[in-house]
This record gives C-alpha cells, structure tokens and sequence, in this order.
C-alpha cells in the first residue's frame, strides 16, 4: 500500500504497422500464420483459473477455407454457466477491494504484451478464424485492442477523481463501487478489439464477469484469454464460457446476481435480452446495467458540391473492407443526379479491380464472408435485387461457397424507396445507392433520417460548408458517430468514442469513460466536522 495519488500513464494510440514487402512485420505475420494454420488446438472453456472440458464439441474453422479445422472447442450449457457465475462471485471479494491501481496495471501489461510478444498470435488468429486481411487484423485485434487497455485507465483515473465539493465543516466523497453483481459480456464475431473490450472495461472498475464469444470468434477469443492470464488477471476475475447464445445467456440471464451486460451484436438478439430482463426484472437483487450496441443500416450523403473522387475511395473503402461486416459499414449511398455518372464510372473500375481470396495472400484485399448463414442472407439480397425491375446489379453479385463464403463487393442502385437492401441491414460486402434530383437536397436529408430505424454511423460530403451544416443538424440523432468527407468506418479510441442509438444501441460510447462509468454504482459519502448537540434550530427561538 501506498500513500499516493496516481496517476496511469499518459495513454497514447497504438502505431498502425503497414506491413509492407520487406518489413519485419510482414516476416512475423507470415510465419505465425503458417505455425497457426498448421495446428489444431483443443479449445477449452477458462472458469475461476481452470481448463473446462466439456466434451461437447464444435469446431472454429477458416471463413475463407472451410473445410480447415482450426480448433475443437469445448461448448459450455447451464453447468458451465452456474461454475462461472459461482467463480465471477469468489473472485469478486478480492478482486472489488483491491487498489483501482492494482487492477489497471493487469490491463496496462496486457496492452504491452500484445503491442510486443503476443501481436501477430492475436492478429493471425484474426485472419485465419475471422477472414480479416493483414491489415484489418492490425488495425483491429492489435491496435484497437491495445488503445482500449491503455486509455480505459485513464478514463477509470477521471471517474475516481471526480469528487463533490465541500462546504464549511463537511467532508463529502464519492467511492465509485462495483456493481454487486457479474456482468454478462456477450461479444462478436468481427472486432476481436470488442471481444476483447467488453469483458475488461468492467474488470478494470473492479466487476467481475461471464464472457460468451461468438461463435465464429473462438480462437482469437481463447487467445486474449491466455493473454490476460499472462498479464495477471486473478482467477474468476474474467470467466470465459463457450456455447451457443440460449445455452450460455439463458442460465446467465435468470440468475438473480446478474448485475449488467455488455452486448454488441444484432438488433433483435439485445432486444430479446432487454425483454428477458424486463420481464423478469423481480428476479434481481439490483436493477441490472444494459449496455448495448447493435445493428446499423449507415449512409453515405454526397451534395452536389462533393468531390467525386474522395467520394467513391470512402465509398469502397467504407462499404467493403473487411467484407463490409462492420456495424459502421457503408450500406446506403446517396448521389445526386449531376454527380452519377463520374461516381458511377470510377466505382465500377474501384470495385471491379477489388482482389479477394485467401487473407494470408497480402494482395487480397478481401476475404470471406463469417459463415452460411451469412453468405445465404447477402446471395438472397443480390437474387432479390436481379429480379426487381426498379433495381440492378451494378457491379459484383458473383456468390461463391464452394471452398470459402466468398461474395463479391456488390453495388445495387434502386429507383423504389421501399427495397429492403436500401432499409433492412444486411452486415455484408452489398451496398445500395439511390440517386436523387440535385433539387431535392431537403429531400434527401428526410430521407436519410427517417427510412431506417438504426442511428449508428453516416457520413456527408460537400465542399459547401453551409451544406454540411445543414446535414449535420438535419442528421443529428441518424448517427451516434458521424463525418464529414470521410468514410463512416474506422472510429479511433480516444479520438471517436463508437456508438449510436436508436435501433443501434445505448450510446454508451466504447472508447470513452461514459462507458466505464456504467459498470460502477456511486456511493455519496458525507462527514460531518462538528456535529450539533441539540436538535433545535435558531429560527426556532422567540423573537423579532
């Protein structure tokens, strides 16, 4: 114990390696890729400090080659579920009453492990068990995650510092508690940076917590677990349970001890979420924290004043990088009549030149899509679009699930203001353009505001500035993170805090210390000096 105020280090974002021919990096990567893709590891459940084998299996294979197995992995049910819900309870007496700086530093030296020894293991179980690029990997599982773990504290630092003022004789304090209960952190498949986020944010406010990957994100999940184990992080403190949503969220979700979740995924599966508690909110010793960020259905808006050709780089880049299953993917584009036909040409030859394949190849600049399920959801969107007559097939639309989910970027530009592509998220590589009369700018902004019900990511182009401060108004609750002449993906920690509402969630703003402070539930603490000795008040006594 010392008698300090401290202070975490000054936090800073992590430098994005290129990974350029040549680079040592690039050396590093390839070689992790090939001892990784060379294995196939048992995969068990991690509950209070120990390996679970459950016997009942699934396998995490490659997107991109689906017939290679990676790993075997161990699915957890209601036992499982009940040992870690018991083991998040042990842990939680030491874990909530050691020093705030004790527990950052398990999540500072995770943040140095990974920028160091653990960066390409991270990243290549990225790309071999997500179908992320090299890049999309760095960006992502090494550097995202890494800013998480080193301005987390920071944020955590700015909350315990903020303290009530005092009056004469009165000492008053808050002590920013944990939550009595666990958290729940249910995360998805394509941000190992968030898989890796929502487990930790509450750890660090001294939670302790239940963590259910998705599915199709086991390997890189198993291993952001071994590297909490490496940096420190006690036993029970994060208790990662493998398993089907039902099998892991239902037992968790009756369980009166459920002090929070934390959700990113689909629309309807957090709406579910939110019904179950709602409806059984008796059930619980506390009102549990929600904390959710979901689906997004994210535009593109060009004035007629923008440039075409940044337009249509932020376009492709927002639209089709990592196979556009980002929340914050471009979906909708918006072009005006004068502007079509450039934008429409240069798109063409962009998407046309797009390479994809097998991520280990650096040339390709895509991958495959996560699973069937999603591979079915964008071929039945591009076979609905072929058949509309107000629609076409711009560009792309070839499907192919032979060897790897593999569909092309596709652009769809409709005429019918009701085509589900153009108002239903689909979380893939298909974008939908609707080209509407220069006259009718005022038109449009309605338009984007209101044909969808998500709020998450949207962007405006336009060299007007009185154009671009219209849309911003106009568009003020159509996206919890918007830009201006940039592409509506890419939200950096620290820079932009990520999250929208409506349809899209709680707007709790990962990367930032509005959503650490929903993991704490403040007690207001008030010292009295020299208390009175009598209950008489002086207004009380006689007299003018």
């Amino acid at each position: 114990m010392t008698d300090a105020l401290s202070a975490p280090p000054a936090p800073r974002n992590e430098p994005v390696l290129d990974y350029a021919p040549g680079s040592p990096e690039r050396a590093a990567l390839r070689a992790r890729l090939a001892t990784m893709a060379g294995e196939r590891i048992d995969t068990p459940c991690i509950i209070g400090g120990r390996e679970v084998r459950t016997g009942r299996m699934a396998t995490a294979v490659t997107p991109h080659d689906h017939a290679h197995v990676l790993a075997d992995v161990h699915m957890g049910g209601e036992p499982e579920v009940e040992a870690a819900i018991a083991a998040a309870d042990e842990a939680r007496r030491d874990w909530s009453r050691l020093p705030w700086e004790e527990r950052i530093a398990v999540f500072l030296r995770a943040a140095d492990l990974l920028a160091g020894p653990w960066r390409q293991t991270l990243n290549a179980a990225t790309m071999l068990g997500q179908s992320k690029t090299a890049y999309q990997a760095e960006i992502d599982a090494a550097c995202e995650l890494i800013d998480f773990w080193r301005f987390n504290p920071s944020y955590a630092s700015q909350i315990y510092a903020d303290q009530p003022v005092s009056g004469p004789g009165v000492w008053n304090r808050m002590d920013y508690r944990p939550l009595e209960g666990f958290v729940l952190a249910i995360t998805p498949f394509n941000f190992t940076s968030i898989a890796g986020n929502l487990p930790t944010a509450p750890a660090m406010m001294g939670d302790t917590v239940v963590w259910k990957p998705a599915s199709t994100s086991m390997l890189s999940a198993y291993y952001i677990m071994r590297l909490l184990e490496e940096a420190g992080l006690p036993p029970g403190v994060v208790n990662l349970v493998y398993g089907q949503g039902g099998d892991v969220g239902g037992p968790a979700l009756r369980d009166r001890r459920l002090g929070g979740v934390h959700f990113t995924g689909s629309t309807g599966v957090f709406r579910e979420i939110w019904r179950t508690i709602g409806g059984g909110i008796e059930r619980y010793a506390d009102y549990p924290r929600i904390v959710g960020e979901t689906g997004g259905k994210d535009f593109v808006l060009a004035h007629p004043s923008a440039d075409v050709e940044t337009l249509v780089t932020a376009v492709v880049r927002g639209a089709f990088e990592y196979q556009g299953q980002k929340c914050s993917a471009a979906s909708r584009l918006f072009v005006p009549r004068s502007l079509w036909p450039a934008v429409r040409e240069r798109m063409v030859a962009d998407v046309e030149s797009i390479s994809m394949g097998d991520v280990a190849d650096f040339r390709n600049y895509m991958g495959a899509v996560i699973d069937p399920a999603s591979f079915a959801i964008q071929a039945q969107a591009i076979a609905e679009a072929r058949a509309d007559a107000h629609t076409e097939v711009l560009v792309g639309g070839e499907c192919d699930d032979t060897s790897g989910y593999f569909v092309r970027p596709t652009v769809l530009v409709t005429s019918d203001l009701s085509f589900r592509t153009l108002r239903e998220e689909l979380f893939g590589p298909v974008l939908t353009t609707y080209v509407y009369d220069d006259a009718g700018w005022d038109d449009v902004l309605r338009l984007v505001d209101g044909s969808t019900p998500y709020g998450l990511t949207g962007a405006v182009f336009a060299r007007d500035r009185g154009a671009i401060a219209q849309a911003g108004a106009a568009l003020r609750y159509a996206a919890g993170n918007f830009y201006v002449n940039d592409k509506p993906t890419g939200a950096v920690v620290g820079q932009q805090p990520f999250g929208g509402a409506r349809a899209s969630g709680t707007n709790d703003k990962a990367g930032s210390k509005w959503n650490l402070i929903r993991w704490v539930s403040p007690r207001a603490t008030k010292e009295l000096m020299v208390p009175p000795r009598d209950y008489r008040y002086l207004s009380l006594e006689p007299g003018e």
